[in-house]
Formats: C-alpha cells, structure tokens, sequence
C-alpha cells in the first residue's frame, strides 16, 4: 500500500511541470454592515510555464494570501495552449476582444522583447513570448484585457495545424506564392 503511494507522489511529482504565476491585480473591496466596515480582497493572477501554457484565475477571500491562492489554483485549472513560432514570438498577428476590451498582438523580430503594457506583458511571460508587439485598445480593466487576450491566443494556429486541417504537408503550406508562380513562368514561353 504504501509503495503504491510512493509511485504516485513520484509520479505526480515528475509529470507535473512547474507553474510560475504573476499577481496582476489585487483589489480591496468592502461591505457596509450594522458595524461597519467588513473589507475583503479580490485577486488576478496569470500562470504560465513559459512553455506555450498559460491560464488566468481570480479568488475573492478575506485575506490577500488567501485569495492569491484561490486565484492561483482556479488559472492551473482554466490553463490553454499556445503554438508559439521558434518558442520565441507567435505564428501571425492576431486580434482579441471581451466586452470593451480590445488587443492587437504582432509577431516580432528577434530581439524586440515584449513591447505590451500592464496585464498584457504578465500573460506574454508567463507563456514564454519573447518578442511581441502588442497594443490595448478600449478597456483598460486588466480583467478585461486578460479575457481579451487569451481570446486572442486562442485563435493563434501554426503552420503544422493548417496542414492538418487542410490535408496537406507543412512544406505545401509555407511554399510562397513567388516560387510556385516562377517555374510555370519559365515553362510556358519552352513550349511556345
């Protein structure tokens, strides 16, 4: 009994990647009673394991602690992932809404960093982006902000994925237009 727990704790232990999380907001937040005052705190925090995973989550608790904690384990339940172009930068650019907030992600050469303000450049490093422009439009509610995001993230494909869905090989996929168009070209006027 006990070596079959010791195989699970180790197993558990290996098969389980290593989260970082980044507190994005904390909000007070309070309710007026008979007595007074009652004060609680709201938290938003961003996981990722700057791999191509990354989640969000809040938790609301009488304690800051607490509600990073609720906050922490409800975004390791809600993570998604994201093909990402050489594990550096993402595939295309791409738009993402939620309710008022809007965001424009571009892809980016080597070397840029992560051009994106407050909330936006939590998500881009906890997934592991290193190079990305990106630009908030509307909202500025960092709850906001991070759904629209992630919605964005959500429509990011990869080559590999096109050609599956398509039926065809990767290298059909990235062939240029230039190149397909060159040896008809040059064929046409033999015959003629």
């Amino acid at each position: 009994m006990a070596e079959r727990e010791n195989r699970r704790d180790r197993r558990d232990r290996d098969e389980a990647p290593e989260f970082a999380d980044r507190l994005v907001a904390i909000n007070r937040v309070s309710k007026t009673v008979k007595g007074g005052k009652r004060f609680g705190f709201a938290a938003l925090v961003v996981v990722g394991d700057q791999r191509g995973r990354v989640g969000f989550g809040k938790g609301k608790a009488k304690e800051v602690p607490e509600a990073i904690r609720k906050a922490t384990e409800q975004a390791k339940r809600n993570l998604i992932r994201v093909p990402l172009r050489e594990g550096r930068t993402l595939h295309h650019d791409i738009e993402g809404r939620h309710g008022a907030g809007k965001v424009m992600m571009r892809t980016a050469p080597q070397g840029t960093g992560i051009i994106a303000g407050g909330p936006m450049r939590a998500v881009f490093e906890m997934l592991g982006v290193q190079d990305v422009v990106a630009k908030s439009i509307g909202s500025q509610n960092p709850y906001n902000m991070i759904r629209a995001t992630l919605d964005g993230l959500k429509k990011e494909t990869s080559p590999r994925m096109v050609a599956q869905r398509r039926g065809k090989k990767v290298s059909d996929i990235l062939r240029k237009p230039d190149a397909e168009a060159a040896p008809e070209a040059a064929a046409e006027p033999a015959e003629a």
